[in-house]
Formats: structure tokens, C-alpha cells, sequence
């Protein structure tokens, strides 16, 4: 035992915030990027965070590796609370020989994760490494296969979130890519498989680190980030934002907050009523017309609440979490700004996606229906939009949470049937009187039904259009399906609000008797 115990302690907490020393840290900084002690400290509640294994040391002796030991080993653990809520965490330290994974660092992180499953308790990561330390060998490799064991266990029991905040690469960019949300900083995360010099080797392109995976890349195009932001800072507050909609497990629901319907205060029954009022003038009269579909949540949902998952990959699908009365929420809608709102292979997937995280956590769903079909095309075809597109069906009709649909304006073909439709099990569904539900638009309906009878007129052009108001009147229409069953209540705009919020109270108890079975089969 040292002589000076206290002494002894006090000086190796000094060695481990030091980490891997005070050049390295100088170097992190002038990358742009905090240390993981910084960041831990500025996304914990002040004084909340206790370390975990804080004392590990790797066991490696070879290429020098025992002349570079440091307490933690390259990675920080431990829980604490963000907001007053508890959360495990890990952090990786890009000052301790790059933040790379080795086998001991790996078994901290396990432990951390199995910790969290345990008690019922969000896990978060943040992600700062250069890859497996090639120095063990297979070890590391175990490493990380059992880390992605553990996040498949976790997976659907408490919420997972992975913040890259430097390089990812490699096999370590597949434990982000299980957990159930990913964000990104611009200009300092990378994730990749491979790095830009193989690319190059393989393929003769050439390739920066930011367009092979920076956060951009993954935010627009590969649908990898759920979020990117400008700042470490940002990410932090999103986290934060993040975890407000979050239940601590599948077991809890989400916070519930204060139902605006009930406040006294004048102002805030003010932003109510002018936001059911917006509602009637938000759809333009031509049905060709698009708008934002942005106002219709915004106005529906409790004020400032709506909280966008991949606002920029696939934007013709809204996903996000909300307040509805109080209680947290999913949200899918389809946004006539882009692309019509049509459903596509990306789409597809990213609902799908969401749908299921919703879900596997009890958070009810609320779907926003203007959909003119799925995405025609050769590229589409061959990508695979029948596998993709039955992602999000099989999605839907998986989901045993309380579900309620509104039909905005257009529900066509097998989209409707897609989007939360009667007839794949949702609770509640409703129509503004301006839905048009049919197999596909009047147009293209009339072309087909009227064929001869418009060809054979004197005047094909003016038969045509008197055919298509015909077909408009008689069915494109919310009352025939309403005549069926289908639709439960058409409703004006203004009324919405109040029909979710009380189909909501009255699904709040659901249950459903499945059938007995290991897992079902999606069409991944």
C-alpha cells in the first residue's frame, strides 16, 4: 500500500484527466474537437456523472504497448443524468493512442451497455476513435463483435444513441449503426468502411474524407445520421432534446408533459386557436398544387414541439417525435413539398424504421396521409422498391401501439393501403373533406375506364375533362371509403386536433392478443 494513500489517489485521478497527455489534448483542441472529459461534463447535469472502471489497464506488452498504459484505457464510463433523467454512457478518448479499440476497452463497454440494460436506463455513446488497435490482434476483433453483441441485446429494451464526434471507420461504424439514432457534428465526424486511399486503389476516385462520409454525406444521402449539427455544443442540446420524447425502456412510457388545452394562460389558448384556424386555408383548392405539410404538423401538435429523424434524407416522408396533449408521439407524414409526398425505396426504408422504434417503445403513432402513389421507374424497379416499399407495410401492420391516420388530401393505389390505412390496423382514422381515395388520380383513371368512349367523341379533349369531373365527384371523394367503413369520421381541418387528441385518450390502454411465434420475417 503507498505510504500516502489520499496522496495516491489524488494523484491518479490528476493522470486520468490528464489522459494521454497535455500535448494530445492541445492537438485535440486545435482539430476543433473537446476531449471525452469535456464532453462528458458538458452534456451531464453539474456533479452528476459517476466513472465507471476508471482505474482498467490494458494487459498488451507487445510493439511498446506496455510503456503506454493509461487509466480507463482510451475509454470513459459511467452513468449520471442529463435533465435530471439517468443515463449510461461511454466516451470514447481520441488523446489515448487514437481512441482505438482494444479488447479491454471493449469488455468497459459491454459492461456499461449490459449496466444500462439492467436498470432500465438509455445508453449513449460518443464516438471518437481511429479504429481497432491493430497492436492486439484478434483481440481487438473479438472486441468489437461482442459490443455489436451487446447492442443487439439492448436493442428495443432502452433506447440507444450513438454521437460520432470524430473518425468511425471500419467494423466500428457497425455498433452505431445498431443503435437507434446517430448524430453527427459537420466538419468533424467521419464514418466510412473504408477510408479514401482504398477507394482510390479500388476504384481510381478521388475522394475526400468529407465526401466519402461526412456528416453532410450521411445526413442527405445515405440516410446513416438521424441529425447533424454545427457544433459539438448543438449536438449536446440535441441530445438533450433527443432524450425529452425518450422513454428509459420499453417497459416506461415517455415523459409527459403539461396539455397546453388545459393552460389558463391567455397567450398559449391563443397559439391554439389560431393554428386550428390555419388549418383551413393550408391546402391549396388545386389538387396539383403542393404546401408544406410542415404547417398541417405544426398546428395540430402541441406548440413548438415537433421534433424532426432525418429531416433531410428522403424529405418527401416526415419522421419525428411530438407532444399531442402532453404525450410524446410519432409522427410520419408525407410532404407534398418534395416530391409530391410519394413514397420511395428511401422513404420507404426510413419510415419503416421509425415505425418500428415507435413501436418497440410504446410511443403512439400519427400518421399524415397526402400520397399520389409509389415512385414509377426503371431505377426504382431495379433498386428494389417492392422489397423496400413492403418495409414500411410490414412495418405498420407489425405495430401493436395506438395508431391514428388523417388523410390531408391524397390517398392513391396501394399507398393508401401503406400509410396506416383501416385495413392494415389502425385505430383511428379520419379524412378532411378534401381526401381523394382512389386506386390512382381522376386523370390516369379516366384514361384508362373512358379509353374508347374518348377516342370515339367529336371532341376528345372536352369528353375527357367531362369524364374526369365526373370521376372527381363520384370518387375522388373521403365518402365512399367513410360508406365502407374505412374512414371513421371525415372532419373539417380545424377539428383535427381535437379528434386525435381524444382518439388518443381512448387507445391509451390498447392491447392486442398476438400469435404465438419467435419473430416475424420483414423483407429486409
Amino acid at each position: 500500500m503507498p505510504q500516502n494513500p489520499e496522496l495516491h489517489l489524488s494523484s491518479l485521478r490528476e493522470k486520468q484527466r490528464e489522459a494521454g497527455g497535455k500535448k494530445r489534448i492541445e492537438a485535440q483542441h486545435k482539430r476543433g474537437k473537446l476531449t471525452a472529459r469535456e464532453r462528458i461534463l458538458r452534456l451531464f447535469d453539474p456533479g452528476s456523472f459517476v466513472e465507471l472502471f476508471a482505474f482498467v489497464e490494458h494487459s498488451e506488452h507487445q510493439f511498446g504497448l506496455d510503456k503506454q498504459k493509461v487509466l480507463g484505457d482510451g475509454v470513459i464510463t459511467g452513468f449520471g443524468k442529463i435533465d435530471g433523467r439517468q443515463v449510461y454512457c461511454y466516451a470514447q478518448d481520441f488523446t489515448v493512442l487514437g481512441g482505438s479499440m482494444s479488447e479491454t476497452n471493449a469488455r468497459k463497454i459491454v459492461q456499461i451497455m449490459k449496466l444500462a440494460q439492467q436498470n432500465g436506463v438509455p445508453i449513449i455513446g460518443l464516438n471518437d476513435s481511429g479504429g481497432a488497435r491493430i497492436h492486439e490482434g484478434v483481440g481487438r476483433l473479438g472486441g468489437y463483435a461482442d459490443i455489436f453483441y451487446q447492442n443487439v441485446q439492448v436493442s428495443g429494451v432502452v433506447p440507444q444513441l450513438s454521437l460520432i464526434l470524430g473518425p468511425c471507420a471500419g467494423g466500428a461504424v457497425y455498433s452505431p449503426a445498431i443503435t437507434d439514432f446517430i448524430f453527427m457534428v459537420d466538419g468533424i465526424s467521419h464514418m466510412f468502411i473504408t477510408g479514401p486511399d482504398v477507394v482510390k486503389t479500388v476504384t481510381s476516385e478521388e475522394v475526400s474524407f468529407e465526401e466519402l462520409g461526412g456528416s453532410k454525406t450521411h445526413a442527405i444521402h445515405s440516410g446513416v445520421a438521424d441529425r447533424r449539427f454545427a457544433s459539438e455544443q448543438a449536438a449536446f442540446q440535441g441530445v438533450r432534446q433527443w432524450l425529452s420524447y425518450m422513454p428509459s425502456n420499453n417497459k416506461e412510457l415517455a415523459p409527459r408533459s403539461q396539455n397546453p388545452d388545459a393552460a389558463t394562460d391567455p397567450q398559449i389558448k391563443e397559439t391554439l386557436a389560431r393554428a386550428q384556424e390555419k388549418l383551413a386555408t393550408v391546402v391549396p383548392a388545386d389538387p396539383q398544387q403542393s404546401y408544406d405539410m410542415v404547417d398541417v404538423v405544426t398546428a395540430v401538435m402541441d406548440p413548438e414541439t415537433f421534433w424532426t429523424v432525418k429531416p433531410e434524407f428522403a424529405p418527401q416522408l416526415m419522421t419525428g417525435f411530438a407532444r399531442l396533449a402532453g404525450r410524446v408521439v410519432g409522427v410520419v407524414a408525407n410532404n407534398p413539398n418534395h416530391m409530391a409526398g410519394v413514397l420511395d425505396i428511401n422513404a420507404s426504408i426510413k419510415g419503416a424504421r421509425f415505425v418500428r422504434f415507435c413501436d418497440a417503445f410504446q410511443i403512439p403513432l400519427i400518421t399524415f396521409v397526402d400520397v399520389p402513389g409509389f415512385l414509377p421507374g426503371t431505377d426504382q424497379e431495379q433498386g428494389g422498391i417492392i422489397r423496400h416499399g413492403a418495409k414500411l407495410l410490414y412495418a405498420y401492420c407489425e405495430a401493436t401501439v395506438p395508431k391514428l391516420t388523417v388523410i390531408i388530401r391524397k390517398a392513391y393505389g396501394g399507398a393508401y393501403d401503406v400509410m396506416s390505412s383501416k385495413h392494415i390496423g389502425s385505430d383511428l382514422n379520419l379524412a378532411w373533406p378534401c381526401a381523394e381515395i382512389a386506386v390512382m388520380g381522376a386523370e390516369g383513371a379516366c384514361n384508362i375506364i373512358f379509353k374508347k368512349q374518348i377516342a370515339a367523341a367529336k371532341d376528345p379533349v372536352k369528353e375527357r375533362q367531362k369524364m374526369v369531373n365526373e370521376y372527381v365527384q363520384t370518387f375522388a371523394n373521403p365518402y365512399q371509403a367513410a360508406k365502407k367503413g374505412y374512414i371513421d369520421a371525415v372532419i373539417f381541418p380545424g377539428e383535427t386536433r381535437k379528434y386525435l387528441v381524444q382518439g388518443l385518450e381512448a387507445t391509451a390502454s390498447k392491447r392486442l392478443a398476438l400469435p404465438r411465434r419467435k419473430h416475424g420475417n420483414i423483407p429486409l
